[in-house]
């Protein structure tokens, strides 16, 4: 009995050290959204304790003893956003050729100090968290990115991984018809063919620490006379399947980029959490994927970005997206899809605003409301950190960011973020 009670002792007295090691702060807030309701309310107190929000309180009156306070009185504070579409091992890629030169011509090393500066930019520009869709031919580099993070080597988001995505052998660049054909080039995604290798690619993913699996569902978009899209899918339905099949049941989800119903329908069949870009979409998958729970990250900027320079290369499909994408984005909000912000930022420059795809989702439709909650709430959502991410609340993490003015009023604001908490710790203050 005694030596039992020797236990309890020593360990109740490591447990108050622990908890008198951990440092409370106290963020006093000019404004402060409610991201679920839309409430603004002035001169709150967000208590921190470490790196986890304990509790908003009015500051009229706050006598906490805290060890350090920041004074946001003249900020508007909000939750650090979430970018569920990025690519930190590209740095834009308007032609072939300019994709061609960082898988030919950049090592992976090199690559993934070019990723670090990436993830150091995402994380000024307000986004705290990102889901990385694969890696363009630099097998598990993002893995390293996030580890590299994690252990605070390198300043970045929270990351979640998809590694080097899949698809069928002969549908995706580099191909054949354009380089040497006795040379064996690298490739931006793993090849497969089918079921049992769909089935191995997944498991070997994994295996090396991806969070998530990426398919490119389809290829070859073209419009026809109705203005509808159509393009070519890349697998057989047992290959698409397996990969389902082999994601879902070790617990882990998979994204697809699909840009017509050949790639959407038959993604979404095969149990993908997100549709990625969904450029020409009809109704039926709009309504599918609400019915289904499916999440939309519709990537707009980027296309506006390429369409014109991919037109001088004598391809027009991306100025055809840019003209049908407001009436497809409104398709989709009427269907009640899911809409998670996604900006497939390394497909453009990292240098341009990671924020931009606000001004497209208002201009179509959302409110700025609802277009920070596409980042906040709704990505969370996607991402499985419901609670965790994308507010500030009791139990959250103290992702904080804070811009001068209301994006309520003005959603450009959101790419002019002045002050960066991520997990507790301050990472950028003007």
């Amino acid at each position: 009995m005694h030596k039992k009670n020797t236990l309890l002792t020593a360990l109740f007295l490591l447990l108050s050290l622990w908890a008198n090691s951990q440092k409370t702060t106290a963020v006093k807030c000019g404004k402060l959204l409610d991201i679920k309701t839309g409430t603004v309310s002035n001169n709150q107190v967000i208590v921190i304790k470490d790196n986890i929000i304990q509790k908003i309180v009015p500051k009229e009156g706050f006598k906490d003893k805290v060890d350090s306070t920041i004074n946001l009185s003249d900020y508007f504070v909000l939750p650090g956003l979430i970018d569920c579409h990025t690519h930190v091992l590209l740095q834009g890629d308007i032609t072939s050729d300019d994709y061609a030169a960082q898988l030919l011509k950049e090592s992976i090393p090199y690559r993934t100090l070019r990723a670090a500066r990436s993830a150091g930019i995402a994380l000024n520009n307000g986004f705290t968290t990102i889901r990385d869709l694969e890696t363009e031919g630099a097998m598990y580099a993002d893995v390293d990115v996030k580890k590299a993070i994690n252990n605070g080597v390198i300043p970045g988001p929270r990351m979640f991984v998809a590694t080097r995505a899949i698809n069928t052998v002969g549908h995706y660049p580099i191909s054949p018809k354009e380089y040497n054909w006795e040379l064996n080039l690298p490739k931006g995604i793993q090849e497969i063919n089918g079921a049992d290798e769909a089935r191995k690619a997944v498991r070997e993913q994994l295996a090396h620490g991806a969070d998530w699996i990426k398919i490119y569902a389809d290829r070859g978009y073209y419009r026809l006379p109705d203005g509808s899209f159509r393009s070519l899918p890349n697998f057989t339905k047992e290959e698409i399947d397996a990969i389902g099949d082999e994601t879902l049941k070790s617990r882990k989800n998979f994204a697809a980029h699909a840009m017509t119903r050949d790639g959407i329908l038959a993604a979404i069949a095969a149990g993908a959490r997100s549709i990625e870009h969904g450029s020409g979409m009809d109704e039926e998958c709009a309504n599918t994927m609400a019915q289904k729970g499916v999440f939309w990250c519709p990537t707009i900027f980027v296309n506006d970005y390429v369409a014109d320079g991919r037109a001088k290369e004598g391809s027009f499909i991306n100025q055809q997206f840019r003209e049908a994408a407001p009436a497809i984005f409104k398709t989709a909000m009427k269907a009640g899809v899911k809409i998670a912000y996604g900006t497939d930022i390394g497909g453009y420059d990292w240098n341009l605003p990671e924020a931009k795809d606000f001004e497209f989702m208002v201009q179509y439709g959302l409110s700025p409301l609802q277009a920070i909650q596409s980042a906040t709430t709704t990505a969370a959502e996607l991402l499985q950190q419901d609670g965790k991410i994308g507010v500030i609340a009791p139990g959250a993490f103290a992702d904080i960011i804070a811009v001068k003015g209301n994006p309520l009023n003005n959603i450009q604001l959101l790419q002019q973020v002045q002050w960066v908490m991520k997990d507790g710790k301050i990472w950028k203050s003007q």
